[in-house]
């Protein structure tokens, strides 16, 4: 087996049109497809990374919430790799979304940070 990359990552959002705004306009990720599954009463939305690697968003009637943040089992984060950590904080803040102040990766010595999307989902961004 050769894996080569993530291809994509999936989160179920509790509001989805909240989230599509906060993924698309806060975030600037590009729409690839946008589906409503009347079966399923459910939405799937595609979401374009600049190096090929996709978001799935999706929607369900009454998601559970997660149980606890951030060492619930499970994915515990996403991160994206920025050119400037501090300057993709900044611009989020300015937006309106809460952010942690820039920490220091002990092993890499990059500055990295942490902020939620609108289900408390713990986002990161990393400095490449």
């Amino acid at each position: 087996m050769e894996l080569r990359r993530i291809h994509h990552v999936a989160i179920i959002a509790a509001d989805y049109r909240r989230s599509k705004v906060f993924y698309t306009e806060v975030l600037g990720l590009r729409v690839l497809a946008e589906h409503y599954r009347a079966e399923r009463d459910s939405y799937k939305l595609d979401l374009a990374l600049p190096d090929g690697s996709q978001l799935e968003l999706f929607s369900f009637p009454d998601p559970p919430a997660r149980p606890t943040r951030p060492e619930a089992r499970g994915l515990r984060h996403l991160a994206f790799a920025v050119p400037d950590v501090v300057a993709a904080l900044a611009e989020l803040r300015a937006r309106g979304v809460p952010t942690e102040e820039v920490r220091i990766d002990e092993y890499t010595g990059k500055r990295f940070g942490f902020f939620a999307d609108p289900d408390g989902l713990p986002l990161e961004l990393y400095e490449e």
